[in-house]
């Protein structure tokens, strides 16, 4: 594992490299969740290129001053690489207040790069710029049933507000609300 490992702003020159990860991500996250159908659809060039443009606008011109796109790299072979990647800004839910409650919109690491503390640094930065924003508490949805990303936030001290909803991806899949304070 390199030491050369760090969390910063992401450029228009990575969107290919986080559009790779969402999709990578996606599949190992969401996989045995989701029909194969929608699984192939999200992994196809039609979608990556619909988040490509997604993501190059939210760079471009993200929705407030708030809203931020980070990404994760390390050093391999001395070439630089995009390991994963965090968006966050000011919460979208009717029953939140986007003055003081942030949302993380997405975090993922490339699969074959979890469990070496990509997340973690991704999840610390979003927290440390939410609260120079003076927000002082943060929200993420995840899948309700077991999963990695929402174990990884559970582990990170980040609990269920009672919050749920149903997204239909071909099936219903059902999402909770997590929550976590970050400042006083």
């Amino acid at each position: 594992m390199s030491r050369a490992q760090f969390v910063r702003p992401a450029r228009a020159a990575d969107v290919d490299a986080v559009v790779a990860v969402q999709v990578d991500s996606w599949r190992a996250v969401y996989g045995t969740l989701l029909p194969d159908d929608v699984l192939a659809e999200m992994a196809g060039e039609e979608a990556r290129d619909r988040f490509r443009e997604q993501w190059t606008a939210a760079l471009a011109s993200p929705p407030t001053s708030r809203h931020r796109l980070v990404v994760a790299t390390d050093e391999e072979a001395g070439v630089r690489r995009v390991v994963g990647f965090a968006a966050f800004g000011p919460a979208g839910d009717p029953d939140l207040w986007p003055g003081k409650d942030a949302e993380v919109f997405a975090l993922h690491v490339a699969p074959e790069r979890t469990r070496q503390g990509h997340g973690s640094r991704l999840l610390n930065a979003c927290v440390e710029q939410l609260v120079e924003s003076g927000f002082g508490t943060v929200y993420v949805w995840v899948p309700e049933s077991d999963n990695a990303l929402r174990a990884f936030f559970e582990s990170s001290g980040w609990r269920p507000d009672g919050a749920r909803r149903e997204i239909d991806l071909g099936r219903p899949l059902t999402m909770v609300r997590l929550h976590a304070a970050i400042s006083e």
